[in-house]
């Protein structure tokens, strides 16, 4: 009965990642990525009666000239989406990869510091996988942080820094980024005023006043929404 529920929700979150990249409204893009977050954490939480062995987070991967000159011919793949949950000692990532239970521990790391994790994955079907978050709403201790491989998923626990705190967002820049939009939309006229024209004030605003991280993801949107369409203009 459990196998045939993930399945069935693996199947969602693939049509979720469908109607993701068509999605060109930023408030939309929110809803279906929100969504595929909490289905994400349902199967996992369906799996967990699985047993798997934790890694040691100072492990580093075993390199030689071979291996480099074999991964070099291999693409990396940047991962984007990503589950997650919190009890009062743990955020717990959930990033699904199929197959990833058939790596050894050697391709499976992550790398932590007090405010960002990368995780990666080597040589799975002859790509490398790569996850980045930066900048996580609050510190984590790197020394109590693990990470597992499950059937089809790697679930990462970054110990909080801050036991019993919790987390609203998982990066300062999400926070940032709701915040001003919650600001900026009390004090528009949402009646007399277009939609489109708000977000674009918003992501204006935002790009005068944030910091490097920041203007580098909007940059990057307006440079994507350009392409999708060419008639809006935004002066930055």
């Amino acid at each position: 009965m459990s196998e045939a529920k993930i399945k069935e929700l693996r199947d969602d979150v693939d049509e979720l990642n469908e109607l993701l990249k068509q999605a060109k409204r930023k408030k939309v893009q929110d809803v279906l990525t929100l969504e595929i977050r909490k289905l994400e954490t349902e199967m996992v939480k369906l799996k967990e009666s699985e047993n798997t062995t934790p890694m040691e987070v100072t492990h580093t991967p075993a390199t030689s000239a071979n291996s480099s000159q074999s991964k070099s011919k291999r693409y990396q793949i940047k991962l984007n989406g990503y589950g997650w949950d919190q009890s009062d000692k743990y955020i717990k990532v959930f990033v699904t990869l199929k197959n990833v239970q058939t790596l050894s521990k050697d391709q499976v790391y992550c790398k932590l510091t007090e405010r960002s994790m990368e995780l990666h994955v080597d040589n799975l079907d002859n790509k490398d996988y790569l996850l980045v978050i930066n900048k996580l709403l609050e510190p984590i201790n790197i020394e109590e942080s693990h990470w597992k491989q499950k059937t089809d998923m790697v679930v990462v626990f970054l110990a909080k820094s801050n036991p019993n705190v919790k987390w609203s967002h998982m990066t300062e820049i999400e926070k940032k980024f709701e915040d001003q939009r919650n600001s900026r939309f009390k004090t528009d006229d949402m009646g007399k005023k277009d939609p489109q024209d708000s977000i674009m004030s918003l992501m204006k605003n935002m790009y005068e006043t944030g910091d490097d991280e920041m203007k580098r993801m909007i940059s990057k949107a307006w440079y994507e929404g350009q392409h999708k369409k060419p008639t809006d203009t935004l002066d930055l």
